[in-house]
């Protein structure tokens, strides 16, 4: 797992970082905060994600690629709303 913090990552800029992608099920999409502004994942929906350690937070956040979101959040949700299904490494 990374030790940056991204903000909205496309998946060509996630894998200049990594040479791999992990995909997730959204588990959980319900209360979506009233301040969050951008993209919000649809429950049993597959995503390519990265998962990174949130200096604020103090919790490791997934960030879904290609998905933007004005800052503080970006593209971050909290891991209680994902299950990571696979990591495909790109050789």
């Amino acid at each position: 797992m990374p030790k940056y913090e991204v903000d909205n990552l496309s998946l060509a800029e996630a894998t200049r970082h990594a040479p791999f992608i992990d995909y997730a099920r959204c588990v959980d999409a319900a209360q979506r905060p009233y301040n969050h502004a951008g993209d919000w994942p649809r429950q049993g929906q597959l995503y390519p994600v990265r998962t990174v350690d949130s200096r604020t937070e103090g919790i490791p956040l997934v960030h879904v690629l290609g998905f933007e979101g004005e800052a503080p959040y970006y593209n971050a949700f909290a891991p209680h709303r994902f299950e990571i299904l696979l990591t495909v490494w790109l050789n």
